[in-house]
């Protein structure tokens, strides 16, 4: 008996994997093909943060703080009182300067007097001299007759002598009055260069007391701009020193990102190119802007301690330079900017 041989009909297979497959491969190569040439046509990095301009405030005069106006974040306006040192020690040496401007004044009135009688005493000198000039020539002229009448036996030996006299004593006053004359007109310069040097005293005196009212100025700290006050390091009864930071002042009106690219990335950037700003803080709030510039020297070169590579042991490094970009609409991002926010940044290069 012939055992029939049963033949089970081929089972077809299912096209669904197939179709599967094709979607799979067709999605993965379409979204391999965005990724490829997304990466061939942006540059793109996380190395990014938002930027201000911030200042500090510094006291130009040391003092003990008097009153602190402002608390830690609070917003200020430009030429706001901030802080108040205690002026009581700077408005005492105003008061002596004072003091001594005034006795410099009197200084002066006296060094003018004394020039004044200094003239004076100059011209009667020279009137003294003419005096004894005068009485020279009467002298000489009673000599000359007295010799006369001596030579004629008119007049004693005694009475010639006294007229000799007369004309010596005559000419030791004319000597005296001249010396008189030369010692006043030197006191003239002494004392115009004294008189000088009071009229410069108190120019300099002067000069010094605008100098203090200045200081005393100083005392009031007020805001050298608008924003947001920092955290606070100081407080009332504390004292200072002239050039020591107290806190600082961030401004919340200009913002700016600073991008760190690859030096590999940036060979196709330039000023104008549009940016997209992506905020760690806030990823779905979509933010455009532009280059403004580009570093002239790698951030390394910013660095206390600049590498140097001239050294047997170098290795490579890819630097990064600083790209600056501006943001666009600032105005609907302020609520939202930070100083020091992370970000990334893609820019198109195509």
């Amino acid at each position: 008996m012939e055992q029939q041989e049963t033949v089970q009909p081929q089972k077809k297979k299912s096209p669904i994997r197939f179709v599967i497959l094709a979607i799979v491969i067709i999605v993965g190569g379409y979204f391999g093909y965005t990724k490829v040439n997304f990466a061939l046509t942006h540059e793109a990095t996380d190395n990014a943060q938002v930027e201000t301009q911030i200042t500090p405030v510094l006291p130009r005069v040391s003092g003990y703080v008097k009153s602190i106006a402002v608390k830690d974040y609070d917003s200020v306006k430009s030429g706001e009182l901030l802080l108040e040192l205690d002026d009581a020690e700077l408005q005492t040496q105003l008061l002596e300067m004072e003091a001594d401007l005034r006795q410099t004044e009197v200084d002066i009135v006296n060094a003018r007097a004394s020039l004044n009688n200094a003239t004076v005493s100059l011209k009667v000198n020279r009137g003294n001299i003419d005096l004894n000039k005068v009485r020279l020539q009467k002298a000489i002229a009673d000599l000359q007759r007295d010799q006369n009448l001596y030579n004629d036996q008119a007049i004693t030996k005694k009475q010639l002598d006294d007229s000799k006299f007369n004309v010596e004593t005559a000419q030791k006053q004319v000597d005296n009055s001249n010396n008189d004359l030369t010692a006043a007109d030197s006191r003239i310069p002494v004392l115009q260069a004294a008189l000088q040097k009071a009229e410069a005293g108190i120019a300099i005196k002067k000069a010094k007391i605008e100098q203090q009212k200045l200081k005393i100025t100083y005392t009031k700290i007020f805001a050298p701009q608008a924003g947001k006050i920092g955290k606070k390091t100081i407080s009332e009864g504390q004292y200072v020193q002239a050039g020591t930071p107290l806190f600082s002042i961030v401004n919340d009106t200009t913002y700016w990102i600073v991008a760190n690219f690859k030096e590999t990335q940036i060979r196709k950037f330039h000023p104008g190119m549009e940016v997209d700003i992506e905020l760690d803080a806030f990823p779905d709030t979509k933010i455009t802007g532009t280059i403004e510039s580009l570093s002239e020297a790698t951030g390394a070169k910013f660095s206390l301690l600049p590498p140097d590579n001239s050294s047997g042991n170098f290795v490579k490094v890819t630097q990064r330079v600083p790209v600056k970009i501006a943001i666009s609409n600032i105005n609907n991002y302020k609520n939202i900017l930070r100083a020091g926010l992370s970000a990334g940044i893609t820019i198109s290069t195509k």
